[in-house]
């Protein structure tokens, strides 16, 4: 059987000539959360993104071995 958690990460555009800002500043974020679950024996085998008006949510969808 396997365990499933599900984080969720929500960030907001602003008036900038830097198309990638959002990317640049979610970045370390994601990749400590990332390894913090691995550490524990998470494993991410999917996610996924949306966007609403001038926010974007990333998800990140974890499993492990129960």
């Amino acid at each position: 059987m396997k365990q499933y958690k599900v984080e969720a990460f929500t960030y907001y555009s602003k008036i900038t000539t830097d198309k990638e800002h959002i990317v640049k500043s979610s970045k370390a974020e994601i990749q400590e959360t990332m390894d913090s679950y691995a550490k524990d024996g998470w494993t991410l085998p999917s996610t996924n993104a949306t966007s609403f008006g001038a926010a974007v949510y990333i998800y990140l969808y974890f499993e492990k071995d129960a």
